[in-house]
């Protein structure tokens, strides 16, 4: 049974789905601060699409420890590297600590959010928990609008990051075009490293023939 405030429920899991490529696990996984990641592919920014008084969704009232249609701060945004969307953030947090303990996150505009949540000691985080999303999902349908193209199933991850006692959950959407940059990237690599073990498996197979000088 999940706890207050504990991202983990019958859908999102510490543990990735075995099935998802070894990619996706990665990155659903990873610590610290997911823009600082994506900083490593390309150039970062932030593309604000909502801030607002909202509700949590279904899935989110317990783990964010709040009672079901209780007012929220949303924030939502998209996170860009070199003008495509890569992944799409939902961030909230109950109405009240977004004008006391979490009130620099309503001036942040177009800085991201890691620049609250990893340069303040007094900030812990729960484990990250993930999930596939489909349709059904409110956040695949925000994941939509920016890739356009979406047709199949996406991959999510959340945690809980706390400030005085005050939570503050982050999930956040992987679209397609982080896992296409990640082939790119590594495509040539991969098939380097096939050419060059073609070469010296050929080269043995010379030496044991004696045909090698």
């Amino acid at each position: 049974m999940p706890t207050p405030n504990d991202p983990t429920d019958a859908h999102w899991r510490v543990i990735p789905l075995p099935s998802l490529p070894d990619a996706q696990k990665d990155w659903l996984t990873r610590g610290g601060s997911l823009t600082a990641h994506l900083r490593t592919l390309g150039a970062v920014t932030v593309d604000v699409t909502r801030e607002a008084v909202d509700v949590s969704w279904q899935d989110e009232a317990r783990a964010l420890g709040v009672t079901p249609r209780a007012p929220v701060w949303v924030r939502e945004v998209a996170l860009k590297v070199d003008g495509v969307p890569f992944v799409v953030a939902h961030s909230i947090v109950a109405l009240e600590y977004s004008t006391g303990v979490w009130q620099s996150m309503r001036r942040l505009r177009t800085r991201p959010l890691a620049e609250l949540l990893y340069s303040d000691s007094s900030v812990s985080r729960s484990a990250l928990a993930s999930r596939r999303l489909t349709a059904r999902h409110p956040l695949y349908r925000l994941a939509a609008e920016q890739a356009k193209d979406t047709g199949h199933a996406l991959v999510a991850r959340r945690s809980v990051f706390e400030r005085h006692g005050a939570p503050l959950m982050v999930t956040e959407c992987m679209l397609d075009a982080l896992w296409d940059k990640l082939a790119a990237m590594h495509g040539p690599r991969r098939r380097e490293h096939a050419r060059s073990y073609a070469h010296l498996s050929s080269h043995a197979k010379r030496v044991a023939r004696g045909e090698a000088k």
